[in-house]
């Protein structure tokens, strides 16, 4: 084993955090920590760990449950297609593998919404596969002690750090090397104020002796951010009964559900939304009153949402009986999962 190797696991043995999914190796607990944490912070995550496994303690539990259960559990950690190719991979080792997962990592990448991180993550932990992980903790680490200024969201870039990282990871514990270089990412080597002071890789860290601390790793920039201007409509009639509809197209939230929706190209005032077209034909002709209005930007990767709640008093819901919208009492809605900007926001009703 190399010195880097040996150096960063002895570091991780004192230093990692105390989290459940290190304390067993069984595929489907490991499975589902890693696609959790895919696009999630440890701290956010470790709840949903908890109860996930505690809704789906295997992972024939999972494969049985129906979608609209597997989303309520999932509300609010986001990515939501995540959780939908979970309950997939879950359908297919429950019936297609008798319930056993792969045991490689080959056999890994077949199962949907595992990428060759989770795989090499999975694989390395459960099976001891000599496969190396990538993360913007690793990319972080390794681009700084070793100097590579090539911008990570480059072909080269990546091919860079992931053949430096299969090159140090030269032990015989090739779980635990992956564990301690994302856990040291995360804890010491961190994206601001890094422990530098304490570094155990101090005096051979090529960005802390050429002052590039800051600046490592280097990104192109590509990122374009679109703005979405949505406004959605919380009516409920005389007896407490509302609409909501399911997401059902290829958009974010496929799956949750949602109130009534207008999008417009830009901002809206609530008097400009009560004259549009679309917002008539959708209340008919009959008399409202706007109980209250929030307003709420919602920023994911790509994504702007500007978002505009109406709270909406009608005499009926007749006008709502198309394809697509449900009738439920506003008492139900808990038990529907809808995205994080609107979920409990029933109880905005009357305050």
């Amino acid at each position: 084993m190399g010195k880097f190797s040996s150096d960063l696991i002895l570091w991780y043995k004192d230093h990692k955090r105390d989290l459940p999914w290190r304390e067993t190796t069984e595929v489907y607990c490991i499975w589902v920590s890693e696609i959790i944490l895919q696009q999630t912070r440890v701290n956010q995550g470790l709840s949903y760990y908890y109860n996930f496994l505690e809704n789906f303690p295997t992972v024939h539990k999972l494969a049985n449950a129906t979608e609209d259960e597997v989303l309520k559990c999932w509300q609010g950690l986001g990515y939501y297609s995540r959780a939908r190719n979970m309950h997939a991979a879950a359908k297919f080792v429950s019936e297609q593998l008798k319930g056993v997962f792969p045991t490689s990592y080959d056999g890994l990448l077949q199962l949907k919404g595992v990428g060759t991180y989770t795989a090499a993550a999975i694989s390395s932990i459960c099976f001891n596969e000599q496969k190396t992980v990538v993360d913007g903790n690793v990319f972080r680490v390794l681009t700084r002690i070793y100097g590579i200024e090539t911008a990570i969201n480059t072909a080269n870039g990546k091919k860079e750090v992931e053949e430096l990282a299969q090159s140090l990871n030269d032990g015989d514990s090739y779980g635990d090397f992956n564990q301690a270089i994302m856990e040291f990412g995360a804890l010491h080597c961190t994206p601001k104020l890094p422990k530098c002071d304490t570094c155990i890789f101090a005096q051979s860290c090529w960005a802390l002796k050429n002052s590039k601390v800051d600046v490592l790793p280097i990104k192109e920039k590509t990122l374009k951010i679109k703005k979405r201007y949505l406004t959605y409509l919380f009516v409920k009639d005389k007896e407490g009964n509302t609409i909501i509809q399911r997401r059902n197209e290829n958009d974010i939230w496929k799956g949750l559900y949602q109130f009534p929706l207008l999008e417009h190209s830009r901002k809206c005032s609530v008097q400009s939304v009560l004259e549009q077209t679309e917002f008539v034909e959708l209340i008919g002709l009959q008399s409202i009153k706007i109980r209250k209005e929030d307003n709420v930007k919602h920023i994911l990767t790509h994504r702007h949402l500007f978002i505009k709640v109406l709270f909406i008093e009608l005499d009926n819901l007749e006008s709502f009986s198309q394809d697509g919208y449900q009738l439920v009492h506003h008492s139900e809605l808990n038990s529907f999962a809808f995205p994080k900007p609107l979920s409990n926001i029933w109880e905005e009703w009357d305050k």
